[in-house]
């Protein structure tokens, strides 16, 4: 599946960060990861930490999929509403899995900012976009005020104060960042292989087999690898091989401006924005000046069709934001789209399924999946290692 069109900013910037052998003989390992992305990254990084012998084995580049255009907005806030999710899952389960996102933006601030990801801490608005969102925003602020989660209310006044625009209200949470995903997963990567990690692109996975101690893998490059267990960290290329229907797949776009002079309008610290319209707008600067916006979600029919509908979708997001922000000046530099998934709850699916005995599943889908990801990462070494970790029942496929 092609996952992205036109040119993402992050492989412009970065260029090469390294480069990868293919895999031409066979291997046995512990534990073999398939998917190079930001989601293989973490979960590579953290087993080879634990000293677990691991293999990372991708199709294509490393990080050239979804991870070369995701705009690497890190937040806690899911695409359900707590108190959507508390209707569907009981108020436990829903709070628990808001705090692990918490905790996981928190434990994403420390790996990136140890390595010079373009980590930087912020503050995130989210924007009532109707007058009835309004009403849902207080409900939403009474939740997570109850659930210990540090959050304001803005009502209309406050905004105009604080913005270069308005609106009905919006809440304004304390903790949240964005980051160079791309740059974060070669960084993941390089420091995993000091500790014995072993990466092999252009290797792409095509059998699968089940033995009674482990799985065997066959890759197009003609070599098998032997492991006790598989990590499928897939991502959107996941449904065309996985036997049931978890994800709904949208056309989603972006684009980078020119590095701006100033960020009148935008609040002291240059918060993270979105909105409460479906699909939404989103916005955020980058670490050279930039703003980086995104939206214009559309369902998803074909690759093709997403090039088509780039220019003009990419042109209604960045009327969307000089309408926020009219003091600005600038031009847009780089537009792309990408391939966006969200299930029925708007949690992940992580854990296992009976089509693939000794296989494990980390699909971080929806709005924060590198925040998914981080806490797959947690679940599935706990998973590995025969340690019972309570949070996994909430990402399970049979929930």
């Amino acid at each position: 599946m092609d996952l992205t069109s036109g040119n993402p900013l992050w492989p412009i910037l970065n260029g090469l960060p390294a480069a990868y052998p293919r895999l031409h003989h066979d291997l046995r390992c512990d534990v073999a990861i398939i998917g190079g992305g930001i989601t293989g990254a973490l979960v590579a990084y953290r087993f080879a930490r634990e000293g677990i012998h691991t293999v990372l084995l991708e199709a294509g580049e490393i990080g050239y999929a979804s991870t070369a255009a995701t705009t690497g907005l890190i937040q806690y806030e899911i695409d359900t509403h707590l108190v959507d999710l508390i209707d569907r899952l009981g108020a436990d389960r829903a709070v628990r899995s808001y705090r692990l996102c918490l905790d996981a933006v928190r434990g994403l601030g420390a790996l990136a900012s140890a390595d010079d990801c373009a980590w930087r801490a912020s503050r995130s608005l989210y924007l009532a976009s109707r007058k009835a969102d309004g009403e849902v925003l207080e409900r939403e602020y009474r939740a997570r005020r109850q659930a210990g989660i540090a959050v304001e209310l803005l009502d209309e006044r406050d905004i105009r104060a604080r913005f270069s625009f308005s609106g009905p209200a919006a809440l304004f949470s304390a903790e949240a960042g964005q980051v160079d995903a791309y740059r974060l997963t070669h960084r993941l990567l390089r420091r995993a292989t000091e500790t014995g990690l072993e990466i092999y692109d252009r290797s792409r996975v095509t059998e699968y087999q089940a033995k009674p101690r482990g799985v065997e893998l066959g890759t197009e490059t003609g070599a098998r690898v032997r492991a006790r267990r598989v990590v499928f960290a897939t991502g959107y290329e996941t449904p065309e091989f996985l036997e049931r229907t978890i994800v709904r797949l949208h056309s989603t776009f972006a684009l980078a401006t020119t590095p701006l002079a100033h960020f009148d309008g935008w609040g002291e610290d240059r918060c993270l924005i979105w909105e409460t319209a479906r699909p939404y707008f989103y916005a955020r600067t980058t670490a050279d000046g930039r703003a980086m916006i995104g939206g214009g979600d559309r369902p998803f029919a074909t690759a093709h069709q997403r090039h088509q509908l780039l220019t003009r979708q990419t042109s209604r997001i960045a009327h969307r934001f000089a309408r926020l922000f009219p003091a600005l000046d600038w031009d847009v530099d780089w537009r792309w789209g990408g391939t966006f998934g969200e299930t029925r709850d708007g949690l992940p699916y992580i854990g296992s399924v009976r089509q693939f005995p000794h296989g494990y599943f980390a699909l971080g889908y929806g709005g924060n999946g590198i925040t998914f990801s981080y806490i797959a990462a947690n679940l599935l070494l706990d998973r590995f290692l025969g340690r019972r970790n309570p949070d996994a029942e909430l990402f399970e496929f049979d929930r």
